[in-house]
């Protein structure tokens, strides 16, 4: 039972103490019983050895954590330099799984430095690291945290405290798509940080080692660098080594990335003190000169930003000065007043970097996630504004999935009804602003996770009233789109009442200041839409094409198409409107989609489904089946319930010449066939979805087989950047016989070679 108490109790205190260790060093003459109890309790119960008591608790453990055996795909961090060094993770069966496919966007992989201006960071350190997120292909939590507002940021940091940070390839994944940054972390505190310290910096050459393998773990996993903490007390004679680390970090990651960063945290200083400056100044600006910025404590005073840009000089914008959303000690108060710390930041033209912004989950504010969520980020970009834009290029693609739901759906047609998580699902996050009064607008807007989406587990539902001429606009993305002589198409899906109509407004200007608007409008009621919006926009423009969902009718799939050669476009906005201003109920299209949802003729109801920019030439083209080689490996069948069997199987694909496919997305699907000589019942070969996959692997773990079963068709589906998805029968596949156990054993482990299958 102890062991279990200080189990329990070692992260929570360590958490404890990080978050209020400036409280508590300024009240320690108060404390120092209690800080000695907190000594003891982890002194005894170091982070790395917290497996090995846990288990010593009998018939009650899971075994040990082995990376190199076949299990669900986790991320998880390195907790000493011996597992560094030796380099094991690239040997863990988990090591495939966790490289970001996701390139960074053109916006910021133009130049190797960020751009010239403020900018924002953000440091993640949400419930200690590795929760919901750390399943790889996904988990079964509805309600996971998420971030969505990327707009409002440039650099994200996957903070944890352990030795080594490597950020779950869903964030990069995710934050690569809207053109942030990820970096990892690399903090050492403590005692036992101290010592691990020692070893790092014994050497100017052991100091270089332990930044390549850094290096080379950024690269391999397809992430941009590193935020390094080193919170222990050092000698002074370690600080030539501690600067050599940095600068070699620097360096390498550097030669290897051109446009990846390094950031020091402002902790240790120059003689070797841990005492938290916060700002820049003499004692850490020797860190600050060898890497790519600074993350400065988030205890400062309010002149502190203005003179950090001073010592800066030229570099003011790579001083990030930090602010902690918990509130412990921060200007400003953090929490509901975060930006109050933001406002003076932006006055002296410095750096933001947000900490912890987890704390509106984690604290549950009121009076749910999704809306304090919103009305948080709200709040950061009144005071901050917006740092990034799309679309910058085409195709561009969103179904505004946040990466979670009770839900999924492919081409208008559900395909789960089970709750999930996965941030790497995540499509290009709407500009939605939330205005945090619900009686200001007349139309409410929000994304959707529970009504029928298009595509995804998400939507963006627009509910309310409109009365007479009256419309309502809602920004859904600002851009930076050159557009050249060329068309292009716009295809979005709308479900609707018959009452209600929903279009498009799209913003232009042009590099002599000119500037035109023009409504993409709905399909239905055309001389009437033109006589009544021609006055107020550049253009009307009636869709070109409207076409019904194959598999679900009620989803209206409209596109049109422009020519604005020389003009940018600046801002897409959704417009709500009605069919008309004096049609009554009687007067409705009775055959109309959702005829029976008819409601009266103030009352607004429309949900978009996905929006898709794209040029003519961009249609999907897939691979035929036969193109692939697909594989299973690590196969292990075992006995279930009733005559049933479990399969697990790590499936693999590839293009059979040899090219790296550029597809973003896989989803994969089972076929259970059955023997008909094993049962009377006619069973459907229905496709059941099993989940998603970001590279050409996907591992399957105990799969339910019911008796009948003779033989499997796995599936893989693969989509495209534009939304599209190939269908199932052309996809490739993998068969693969259900193998009869012998009755003396339970378990039986096959040879991958034996059973691979075939495109």
């Amino acid at each position: 039972m102890l062991l279990r108490l200080r189990a329990y109790l070692t992260p929570t205190l360590r958490r404890f103490w990080y978050r209020h260790r400036h409280t508590l060093s300024y009240l320690k003459s108060f404390l120092d019983p209690l800080l000695s109890i907190i000594s003891i309790i982890m002194d005894s119960n170091p982070v790395t050895e917290d497996a090995p008591q846990i288990q010593s608790v009998p018939n009650s453990d899971p075994p040990p954590f082995d990376p190199k055996e076949p299990a669900i795909p986790i991320s998880y961090p390195l907790k000493t330099l011996e597992e560094l060094q030796s380099r094991s993770y690239f040997h863990s069966f988990h090591f495939p799984f966790n490289k970001s496919r996701v390139k960074l966007q053109q916006q910021q992989s133009s130049a190797a430095a960020l751009p010239q201006r403020r900018r924002m960071l953000v440091c993640h350190d949400m419930e200690g690291g590795y929760a919901d997120d750390k399943w790889v292909q996904g988990g079964n939590n509805a309600d996971a945290y998420a971030i969505w507002h990327w707009y409002l940021m440039d650099v994200f940091v996957y903070f944890s405290h352990y030795l080594v940070t490597l950020p779950p390839p869903c964030w990069t994944n995710t934050a690569h798509k809207h053109g942030v940054k990820v970096l990892g972390t690399f903090i050492m505190e403590w005692k036992e940080g101290r010592i691990m310290a020692n070893k790092l910096l014994s050497t100017k050459e052991s100091a270089q080692m332990y930044a390549e393998l850094l290096t080379e773990l950024a690269v391999a996993l397809g992430f941009d660098g590193w935020l390094i903490n080193m919170e222990v007390e050092l000698d002074v004679g370690q600080i030539p080594n501690l600067k050599e680390f940095v600068s070699h970090l620097t360096q390498t990651m550097h030669s290897s990335l051109p446009t990846s960063l390094v950031i020091w945290y402002d902790s240790v200083t120059i003689n070797g003190d841990l005492d938290w400056q916060n700002q820049l100044n003499d004692m850490n600006k020797p860190f600050f000169d060898l890497c790519d910025g600074i993350l400065v404590n988030y205890t400062w005073k309010e002149t502190y930003p203005k003179e950090s840009a001073s010592v800066a000089s030229d570099r003011r914008f790579d001083v990030y000065m930090g602010i902690d959303v918990f509130g412990r000690n921060t200007y400003g108060g953090g929490e509901w007043t975060t930006n109050v710390a933001l406002d003076v930041i932006k006055n002296d033209d410095v750096s933001a970097a947000i900490f912890a912004p987890g704390w509106v989950y984690e604290t549950k504010q009121p009076p749910d996630f999704q809306t304090a969520q919103n009305r948080w980020w709200g709040l950061v970009e009144q005071s901050w504004g917006i740092s990034l834009k799309y679309p910058q290029a085409l195709p561009f693609y969103s179904n505004f999935d946040q990466g979670h739901g009770h839900h999924k759906s492919v081409d208008g047609a559900q395909v789960s009804g089970t709750p999930w998580n996965n941030i790497s699902s995540q499509s290009f996050q709407p500009f939605l602003k939330f205005s945090g009064d619900s009686a200001s607008d007349t139309i409410q807007v929000s994304v959707d996770f529970k009504e029928a989406s298009y595509s995804g587990g998400g939507n963006i539902t627009f509910k309310g009233t409109l009365d007479g001429d009256a419309y309502f606009k809602a920004r859904l993305f600002q851009g930076e789109l050159i557009l050249g002589d060329l068309p292009v198409h716009f295809t979005y899906s709308v479900k609707s009442n018959d009452s209600s109509l929903l279009g498009l407004l799209l913003e232009f200007s042009s590099a002599m200041k000119d500037k035109k608007s023009i409504l993409l409008a709905s399909w239905r009621n055309t001389l009437l839409t033109m006589n009544r919006f021609s006055s107020q926009f550049s253009s009307v423009i009636m869709p070109r094409r409207v076409t019904n969902a194959e598999a679900a009718p009620e989803w209206i799939v409209q596109e049109s198409s422009i020519a604005m050669g020389g003009y940018t476009l600046t801002e897409i906005h959704a417009v709500c409107y009605m069919a008309t201003p004096l049609v009554t109920g009687s007067q409705l299209e009775p055959d109309g989609p959702n005829s029976s949802l008819a409601l009266s003729q103030s009352e607004y109801s429309a949900v978009l489904g996905h929006l898709n920019v794209h040029m003519p030439s961009q249609n999907s083209d897939f691979p035929p089946s036969a193109s692939w080689t697909v594989g299973g490996v690590y196969i292990k069948w075992s006995s279930g319930s009733e005559g049933s069997k479990k399969l697990s199987v790590k499936l693999m694909w590839q293009l059979k010449d040899g090219k790296d496919s550029a597809f973003p997305m896989f989803n994969i699907y089972v076929q259970k066939l059955v023997d008909p000589k094993l049962t009377d019942k006619m069973l459907a070969e229905v496709a059941e979805f099993l989940g998603v996959a970001e590279v050409e692997a996907f591992y399957i773990s105990d799969l339910i087989l019911p008796s009948a079963t003779s033989s499997l068709k796995f599936i893989i589906q693969v989509c495209n950047f534009d939304g599209a998805s190939q269908k199932l029968e052309d996809s490739p596949f993998l068969d693969l016989q259900v193998m009869r156990l012998p009755k003396t054993r339970s378990e039986l482990n096959c040879d991958s070679a034996e059973l691979a299958g075939r495109g």
